[in-house]
């Protein structure tokens, strides 16, 4: 074996964990692997300290990096839909990428692979001969870096308390196919059951658009119901608007269990799904407390097959179609499918979205847009009533009762926009 094969044989794993980094696609990879390999066996010659020979090889795949990008025309990988972005041209040097290099190689591997990528946690775990669980620590570590890193070099602005009155926002269709995410957060509470977790999220009429409930989440710690392990989660009640008699954004308030003030919860993420284990809220002085082993709790807090939970990976799998304002799914099914890829501009600030849709599984007859940024985090729910939903109690539908929002239809069904909910982190 001759010197420089010597050295390549080496210091291969290295070259290749830098070119898997930044580039997507195992073919792709592998040419840019060869054209580098190739280019420093012909500039041997000139290296002059063989202790060097990993800087001078990794400078030329420096070099072979930037030609292929300027080949391909790389474009936003998925990496920025886990930040909010302020309008601006687009630029062909990605700011992504550049946040990314800066970032640790274990954390570039990562963020790299599950991201760009798309390998599931489990792959990855494989691939790299580690646990699964080590896999998730190091991803959620990587993730947290990378929008620190982000957001601090390009100062970007986002939302750091609820606002009183919901922020005007558009919601915009983009041709890029949806990417998958890892979507961690509880059904209903938003918040992912992860010890160390925050949250605020308030509810807001429309058209009104005024905050009628807010609460302040936490994940305090470990927990256990049932010999089923899992973290205590509080909901503390910031404030609740006083809303009359007849205003239709007071049966979700009360609903919310705002009256009662604070909720304490017990969640799982377990098996790659999200479930609660218990629901504890204080009502007229007593103390209420129901697990999964009480007969009504499946009911009010069980989602999937006998509280299975929801998959925390999820990816468009067809089962709900939509054109714009037009939604088609087989009926009398619970289900929940990304439907979409769309820019969501909220109080000035972009985000790249997907967009989950909703059919009868928070609840049976409504449908429901949640639109998740890169890191699976909510950054605006909102709730559609069925036309006739409720009218025995109202006297009206929906359309008469709320004209000027926002309509779609449901395999031919009308559904009339109802509220919104803001998440900050």
């Amino acid at each position: 074996m001759d010197p420089f094969e010597k050295n390549l044989e080496q210091y291969r794993a290295s070259l290749e964990r830098w070119i898997v980094c930044r580039v997507r696609g195992r073919a792709d990879a592998e040419d840019l692997f060869q054209e580098t390999c190739l280019a420093a066996c012909q500039a041997y010659g000139r290296l002059r300290d063989e202790k060097a020979f990993l800087p001078w090889l990794l400078g030329i795949a420096r070099h072979k990096y930037a030609d292929w990008c300027r080949k391909k025309a790389a474009c936003r990988e998925t990496l920025t839909g886990m930040l909010p972005e302020e309008a601006a041209p687009a630029r062909e040097d990605s700011e992504a990428e550049e946040t990314l290099e800066r970032l640790s190689e274990k954390d570039r591997l990562m963020l790299t692979l599950f991201y760009q990528r798309r390998m599931p946690q489990a792959e990855i775990a494989k691939a790299l001969r580690i646990p699964q669980g080590t896999v998730k620590s190091r991803l959620h570590a990587a993730k947290e870096r990378f929008r620190d890193a982000y957001e601090k070099k390009e100062g970007k602005k986002k939302m750091d308390a609820l606002p009183k009155t919901l922020p005007e926002y558009t919601i915009r269709e983009k041709a890029e196919p949806p990417f998958p995410v890892l979507w961690e957060e509880m059904m209903g509470w938003f918040i992912v059951p992860r010890i160390g977790e925050k949250l605020l999220w308030g509810m807001y009429d429309l058209p009104g658009r005024s905050l009628d409930v807010a609460y302040a989440m936490a994940v305090e710690g470990p927990a256990r119901v049932h010999g089923q392990e899992g973290v205590e989660i509080t909901a503390r009640l910031l404030s609740a608007a006083d809303l009359e008699e007849n205003d239709p954004m007071r049966e979700p308030v009360l609903c919310s269990g705002a009256r009662e003030g604070d909720w304490r919860f017990t969640a799982q993420m377990k098996d790659g799904y999200t479930r609660f284990l218990s629901a504890e809220r204080t009502e007229n002085g007593e103390r209420i407390l129901s697990t999964f082993l009480d007969p009504d709790f499946i009911d009010n807090w069980g989602f999937g097959e006998e509280n299975r939970g929801n998959p925390v990976h999820i990816a468009k799998r067809g089962l709900i179609r939509r054109k714009g304002k037009e939604i088609a799914c087989e009926p009398g099914k619970e289900l929940i499918d990304i439907v979409g890829r769309y820019e969501v501009t909220l109080g000035g600030i972009r985000y790249d979205t997907v967009c989950v849709m909703d059919v009868n599984a928070y609840m049976d007859g409504v449908v429901s847009e949640q639109y998740l940024d890169g890191r699976g985090h909510t950054v605006l729910w909102r709730r559609f009533n069925p036309n006739e939903w409720r009218e025995e109690k109202y006297g009206k539908t929906w359309a008469e009762m709320l004209p000027g929002n926002e309509q779609i239809r449901v395999n031919g069904k009308l559904y009339v926009h109802w509220y919104d909910c803001l998440c900050i982190r």
